[in-house]
């Protein structure tokens, strides 16, 4: 059986302002003839299908006709789970209606874990995998808050929750193994951040509890799992050195910081509960490129990639050390007769005093909502280091209710 593990679409996302659905439907089309070509049986989509919780029409119709070509190809099961990003309500809205397609879906912790554990046959009835799929795992879903915690409270009782879930669900998986006396492999699902994970800058990726005392281990999953699928993190990688615990990574490059990257999808053959992992590449469909230097530097760059006829979309970071208030007109001058686009300029200063100038010229879209609380912190009265992360902690906690909040509901 082959088994396509992926996670982290998040359809309907633009980079500064700029629409990138041709660039999805792009990876949707691809991601259908692979599926053809290595004869997938199981697609695994773990978490972050859509950027926001009320995705564009655009991004839904993509999803859907997505869906509905994959369930007519060779494909006999698709599972997926919800994501942090993700509308628990929206993802389950069609639950019923997908599950006649062969399509799965979990948006949200379920009151009994039997719920998120799915058995999946073949086309002649016979059992071949058993699926735990666990979707991202709010905080009122595995902690009960008390007043006077602490944050290292608050901390453990959310990797406590973490664990006792997918002990529960992986305990469900291993008797319904038991009970059909078949050898066949067990997969997690997850959506979550490991400690030690790799991020990027600019791949949007948010901590996802209170502060990175959130993170977990991979020794939180049970051993008698075959493999763990996870999805959050963008960046393709194992968790613990575990081949078994791996990230898929996003398909696309979601930021300039992932400009560089090799992305890829996770494809899995198993016989019996043996499973060989391997890589496919993703195709790029779009490239970006970050353009670092002083305006020399900056110049030869755009040069190299006009004569390329390249369409690159581009970042540019000045950090010359004379100050160029003219610096968008000159590189619109550069580069108006190409292909190129340009969806951020990013104007630095080497000496202290010119970079207090730049701070005065920031707007908000050169801050993410991290910044800002940081610039608020350091503008306000003398505070020690306890006091400030005790700050921390707390707007960290009202981020992650307020990104929980299901709009949809």
């Amino acid at each position: 059986m082959n088994i396509l593990h992926t996670a982290d679409w998040h359809l309907g996302r633009t980079l500064y302002g700029q629409r990138r659905d041709d660039e999805f439907s792009a990876f949707l089309d691809w991601l259908l003839d692979t599926i053809v070509e290595h004869h997938i049986d199981v697609l695994l989509i773990a978490g972050d299908v859509f950027d926001t919780t009320t995705p564009s029409n655009r991004a839904q119709a993509q999803y859907y006709d997505f869906l509905h070509r994959a369930a007519a190809s060779c494909c006999q099961h698709i599972v997926i789970t919800g994501g942090n990003h993700d509308s628990p309500t929206f993802l389950d809205a069609p639950q019923a209606l997908l599950k006649s397609l062969n399509v799965y879906v979990t948006g949200q912790a379920t009151d009994d874990p039997a719920d998120e554990v799915i058995t999946l046959h073949d086309a002649n009835g016979e059992p071949v995998l058993i699926v735990c799929a666990v979707p991202y795992l709010r905080d009122r879903d595995i902690r009960t808050a008390n007043a006077g915690e602490s944050t290292a409270d608050k901390a453990e009782n959310i990797i406590n929750g973490i664990r006792e879930h997918y002990a529960a669900v992986s305990a469900i998986a291993e008797e319904a193994r038991k009970s059909l006396d078949a050898d066949i492999p067990v997969i997690a699902m997850g959506h979550l951040f490991t400690a030690g994970g790799q991020t990027t800058d600019d791949d949007g990726v948010r901590e996802l509890y209170i502060g990175t005392l959130g993170h977990v281990s991979g020794c939180i999953f049970p051993s008698q799992l075959d493999y763990v699928a996870l999805g959050h993190l963008h960046v393709p990688q194992i968790v613990g050195g575990n081949p078994h615990i791996r990230y898929s990574g996003s398909p696309i490059a979601m930021g300039f910081g992932e400009a560089k990257q090799q992305k890829s999808l996770c494809l899995l053959h198993t016989q019996g509960r043996k499973i060989e992992h391997s890589l496919i590449p993703v195709p790029c469909f779009q490239s970006l490129a970050s353009i670092k230097g002083d305006w020399p530097a900056i110049t030869t760059q755009l040069h190299t990639l006009i004569a390329a006829d390249s369409n690159a979309w581009l970042e540019i970071i000045y950090n010359g050390d004379k100050i160029a208030s003219d610096l968008r007109q000159r590189l619109d001058d550069l580069s108006a007769n190409s292909k190129l686009r340009i969806l951020r300029i990013k104007n630095t200063r080497i000496n202290q005093a010119a970079l207090s100038q730049q701070h005065s010229q920031e707007t908000l879209a050169d801050l993410d909502v991290y910044d800002v609380f940081e610039r608020r912190l350091a503008a306000s009265a003398p505070l020690s280091d306890d006091e400030q992360n005790a700050l921390r902690d707390t707007y960290q906690e009202a981020l992650t209710s307020f990104y929980e909040q299901d709009t949809a509901e």
